[in-house]
């Protein structure tokens, strides 16, 4: 008996400790501190273990190391840019664009995202469609080959895709390729290695000390990045792997959105994904100009925005709010998760009550039960502010992407929840062009003939049991 009790008052003091240690050292925001402190109290010793995995801030090191690391020249031309936008001298091909003049100071500012304006987009929606070019540009690269995926398998896909690498680094081009450990873990240790053998410098983000045991949840790289010979660059949500080409019976199709881009703001992809490979890798990328070898190719304004947990602002989830708060006509927004924190959902509820089209597009089935169901007990708020709910039937919806007014739109990487606003690497396209917004519309309205509506009525007419997994859903959403 005095044992237990001897544990039990240990369990106490040490949970209490903890708590102490999240509220005043890690200093994590309010919403975040009060659901670490009610699952430590609850369930204390499972609650230090989900803690150690989930709850971790990114140390003070890996950010010292990160900010440290070669802007590559960027400072140079984002304080020019800065310079003009606050002298009147910014020059814009597009006049309608000027509107957005706020936003570009705002990435600028805040992350250093050059806008550029000389860049022509292609949008893929379908796996296929968009493997089959990257595998096409692949192999028409002559000098070099820099990839980052956050999950990569080794199913058929995948297979692939490293033969077709392999081909290329035989031929004598340079090809990296960055995974996330945590995302790729099921990867083979087989591929890895008859990637490195035929001389692709391979290299996984945040790995373990022990292979294939990996408790670090956070602060993963869940960016998705192509580069070939600098000139052609892929921004968006695919994956490698054969369910992202509709051929797991799980999801069933897989609608994404994937960018393919031409222009100047390759140039700001492979700074990215040099930034990345040198946090990543003992062999640093220095500068060299054949990395930039970037060709003027359309009109499209746009801005590479990246965020994670070692900046100090959420960059991405600023451009949303900032996009969200300039609509005065319609919002349409697809993603597979929608937990957005206080100061997003306000900014989408202002906008339903000041009488903009709010439309939001969901998958109809989970990949992660927590995340489906605190998605719903958000949803059910932007129902009763106004917004139109439509659930995707043909298959899952993983596309993030986010247009406003058919001028700006968002595509990349970054789902609403905040594990992307705070917790993971993500990279988005802010982009800035009426027809390729009009684009990106007519596929959200494509998907319209394979969706139901989700009424107010609907909703509220849901069971105990789902009000139930809703509320516990949304109660631990902050950590999630």
């Amino acid at each position: 008996m005095e044992l237990t009790q001897l544990i039990i008052s240990f369990v106490l003091i040490f949970n209490i400790l903890l708590s102490l240690t999240i509220i005043f050292l890690e200093r994590k925001n309010a919403t975040s501190t009060w659901a670490w402190i009610m699952v430590l109290t609850f369930i204390p010793i499972v609650g230090f273990i989900l803690y150690l995995i989930f709850g971790r801030k990114l140390s003070n090191k890996a950010i010292f190391t990160w900010d440290t690391k070669s802007k590559l020249g960027v400072k140079t031309a984002v304080q020019h840019q800065l310079r003009e936008i606050e002298n009147g001298d910014f020059f814009i091909n597009d006049p309608r664009m000027y509107y957005y003049k706020d936003l570009f100071y705002l990435h600028l500012r805040n992350n250093d995202a050059i806008y550029s304006q000389d860049n022509s987009v292609n949008v893929f929606t379908d796996g296929n469609r968009k493997f089959n070019s990257l595998l096409e540009d692949i192999e028409q690269a002559t000098d070099h080959i820099h990839m980052l995926y956050y999950i990569v398998r080794s199913d058929n896909l995948g297979n692939r895709l490293a033969d077709a690498l392999i081909k290329k680094a035989k031929e004598g081009v340079d090809v990296r390729f960055l995974y996330d450990d945590l995302g790729s873990r099921t990867m083979s240790r087989k591929l890895i290695r008859k990637m490195r053998h035929a001389g692709i410098d391979v290299e996984g983000f945040f790995p373990p000390l022990i292979p294939k045991v990996n408790f670090k949840i956070n602060h993963r790289n869940h960016r998705k990045l192509a580069i070939m010979d600098g000139k052609i660059g892929y921004i968006g949500g695919f994956n490698i792997g054969d369910e992202y080409l509709g051929e797991d019976k799980r999801f069933g199709y897989w609608r994404d959105t994937h960018l393919r881009i031409i222009g100047s703001a390759v140039k700001n992809l492979q700074t990215r994904f040099i930034l990345d490979w040198n946090q990543a890798s003992r062999h640093d990328i220095e500068y060299d100009e054949r990395y930039y070898n970037a060709i003027p190719s359309g009109h499209t304004g746009m801005q590479i925005v990246s965020s994670g947990p070692d900046s100090e602002w959420e960059q991405i989830k600023h451009g949303y709010i900032k996009m969200i708060m300039s609509a005065k006509e319609y919002i349409y927004i697809q993603t597979p998760y929608f937990i957005p924190d206080e100061s997003l959902l306000d900014a989408l509820k202002i906008a339903c009550l000041s009488g903009v089209d709010v439309r939001i597009m969901i998958p109809n089935k989970p990949d992660h039960p927590f995340v489906y169901w605190a998605t719903y007990s958000y949803i059910g708020e932007m129902l009763k502010a106004g917004a139109t709910v439509y659930i995707y039937q043909k298959g899952f919806l993983h596309a993030k992407m986010i247009v406003v007014d058919n001028k700006v739109a968002s595509v990349g990487t970054a789902n609403i929840d905040v594990r992307s606003f705070r917790l993971n690497f993500e990279v988005n396209a802010f982009l800035y062009n009426e027809t390729l917004a009009e684009m990106l519309v007519d596929e959200f309205e494509k998907d319209m003939e394979d969706v139901t509506q989700l009424t107010y009525s609907l909703y509220q007419q849901r069971s105990l049991w789902i009000r139930f997994k809703e509320s516990i859903s949304r109660l631990i959403s902050p950590i999630l």
